[in-house]
């Protein structure tokens, strides 16, 4: 049990002189305990969290929207969306409605389906056990919450519980109150909390991230959508705030995220462009069969080392050089084909002639892939089209001098490649593209048209979480939705989170 402020400003040195030997010692304990993790708190960072080695890089900075506490969702606070365009504000002053301006806090009362009651379970003192005959209660909140309906009675019910707080008096003078559940936060959610304390209930929450991110809605159209559908009145700060809170639960699934992506055998990757308060960042996709892993980082090789450290499968890509130090890669061939498509069409007499060289080399090979994937070849591939491949090498050789500058590009992207381009000649089993990390960012490209980006380091973040955890679930078959419901729950009582469905 940790000792909040109400405990501590109850002890002093005639409460300590009053207890028992025993009672004594469980309280330095408890003491003892809260202050190595105040200590552990403030000496963690980026080199020291509880943040998998592999992510370690692309984040050695914090931001974010700041919030006040429980207060904040209590009072209804705005807070800066992630999905609209940056705007100039004064300085100190954050976006959205202030408070004391008119308007402000919560004006939406709800008759309560229910009452929880939450009664201290032990002395913050002397650690007796209470009775809770002569409890008083302190404070309380409402939390609006959704039921999943059943075969039977389909749908979704809104449902409000009214919590109530008690405090009680032990023999030994202590007056210990019940609080609500509190979570550990990762520290580069710096100013995220997690917390019973709140309006919105895990399963709201879960819609609202449904809404957010795989409907694409803004949160001021998330705020229009509960307001006419549920009848709801809730703050774009309250939107934003739930949806960041739901990141921070699901935080330490990425551990295990990086776990599946180091653990198969066959791995895609993919970046793609990602504004950041207009600054240019990379959303970069890992996925296998059963995961997909998203960050929001810069576009040079640290990323890709750092999660890829100790993972022994194939690496299907395209041709961005931050690949290129990873010994058993894949070259998409859609890239190539695509290119040469185009060069063969080109008004340039030699570029013209080198490009359907290199379209009809790729159609070939990959009409002896697909041929071989139906029964293993008489003769290796690679030793069947020798004389394919080496009259396409030869013509490479020529035009990467060439003053054509397309002709040029493919030809020396073809030379740097080769070994990673025809990899599949030899393992026909293997893909020949990269659509599967490229049909994992298109839901995610028209979010980023929709919403230009994300805002901050810490709204990156929120993204690539939320984005990983949904999507993986997808994969595997399982709602994403109900994943949240309970990962929110859970972690806001501080409890640890649960494992990925399978």
């Amino acid at each position: 049990m940790h000792l909040n402020d109400h405990s501590l400003r109850q002890l002093d040195d005639a409460y300590l002189r009053s207890l028992d030997r025993d009672a004594l010692c469980g309280l330095s304990l408890r003491l003892l305990a809260d202050l190595k993790e105040a200590r552990d708190r403030l000496n963690q960072g980026p080199e020291n969290s509880s943040r998998p080695p592999s992510s370690r890089v692309p984040w050695e900075r914090t931001g974010g929207s700041q919030w006040s506490g429980e207060e904040a969702e209590d009072s209804e606070r705005t807070a800066e969306p992630t999905d609209v365009k940056p705007t100039d504000t004064l300085p100190g002053r954050k976006p959205g409605k202030q408070p004391g301006a008119p308007g402000m806090g919560r004006t939406q009362v709800f008759c309560a389906h229910a009452e929880q009651v939450h009664y201290p379970s032990g002395c913050a003192g002397c650690g007796q056990r209470l009775a809770i005959a002569g409890a008083v209660a302190y404070t309380g909140f409402q939390a609006v919450d959704l039921h999943w309906g059943n075969l039977g009675q389909p749908g979704l019910t809104l449902w409000v519980v009214d919590h109530r707080y008690y405090e009680v008096a032990c023999r030994c003078g202590h007056r210990t109150r019940a609080v609500a559940g509190q979570g550990e936060v990762d520290p580069l959610l710096a100013g995220i909390e997690l917390s019973e304390w709140r309006l919105v209930g895990p399963g709201l929450a879960a819609l609202i991230v449904a809404l957010a991110l795989r409907f694409r809605l803004s949160r001021a159209r998330i705020q229009e959508f509960l307001d006419q559908w549920l009848g709801l009145t809730l703050s774009i700060g309250t939107i934003h705030q739930t949806i960041h809170e739901a990141s921070a639960a699901v935080a330490p699934a990425e551990e295990e995220l990086v776990q599946a992506v180091l653990d198969s055998d066959l791995l895609h990757a993919d970046e793609t462009s990602w504004p950041e308060h207009g600054q240019p960042q990379w959303l970069w996709v890992f996925r296998a069969t059963v995961v997909t892993l998203y960050y929001v980082a810069g576009r040079g090789k640290a990323l890709v080392e750092n999660v890829l450290d100790g993972f022994t499968g194939w690496l299907m890509t395209d041709g961005w050089v931050a690949y290129r130090h990873y010994p058993r890669r894949l070259r998409c061939w859609a890239h190539l084909i695509r290119k040469a498509r185009g060069l063969a069409q080109s008004y340039d007499r030699e570029a013209r002639v080198f490009g359907a060289r290199v379209l009809s080399t790729l159609e070939a090979l990959m009409a002896a892939v697909y041929a071989a994937r139906e029964g293993p070849p008489v003769v290796a591939l690679p030793l069947q089209h020798a004389g394919l491949l080496a009259a396409l090498r030869t013509a490479c050789e020529h035009h990467q001098g060439g003053l054509h500058p397309k002709a040029h590009a493919l030809a020396v992207e073809l030379l740097n490649d080769w070994e990673a381009i025809f990899q599949v000649l030899s393992h026909p089993e293997l893909p020949l593209t990269n659509n599967e990390a490229e049909r994992a960012l298109r839901h995610w490209v028209i979010l980023r048209k929709l919403s230009l980006g994300t805002r901050t380091a810490t709204g990156s973040r929120v993204f690539a979480l939320l984005a990983s955890v949904i999507d993986t679930c997808r994969q595997r078959g399982q709602s994403p939705w109900r994943y949240l419901e309970r990962a929110i729950a859970d972690r806001r009582a501080g409890h640890p989170l649960a494992t990925l469905p399978r």
